[in-house]
């Protein structure tokens, strides 16, 4: 049986230059990007469990912040509650490689 994936919206702000660069890199093995710190991420409870214990290595928690917002099931309403306005695009396709 496979885990519901839900999907996720995570954002973040690092103030610091070499920890930013390491905090998307880290994303990038979770979800993909909408904008360079707003990351659409597909993930089981678990693999969110990982992207959290991630993020955590790679961020200074008195000087940065990430938000995660849950939308919903990936495969249900939460796949419908973005909407993109000019240039941004929303990822058709979802790869899962955990980070």
């Amino acid at each position: 049986m496979s885990r519901p994936r839900h999907r996720l919206l995570v954002s973040y702000d690092v103030r610091e230059p070499a920890r930013l660069r390491r905090t998307h890199c880290t994303m990038l093995g979770f979800g993909d990007p909408l904008q360079y710190s707003v990351f659409l991420c597909d993930l089981s409870g678990a693999e969110r469990v990982l992207l959290e214990m991630a993020v955590l290595r790679v961020i200074n928690l008195a000087e940065d912040s990430i938000v995660i917002a849950d939308l919903g099931p990936a495969s249900g309403s939460g796949s419908k509650r973005i909407r993109s306005l000019g240039v941004g695009r929303i990822p058709d396709v979802r790869r899962y490689t955990i980070g």
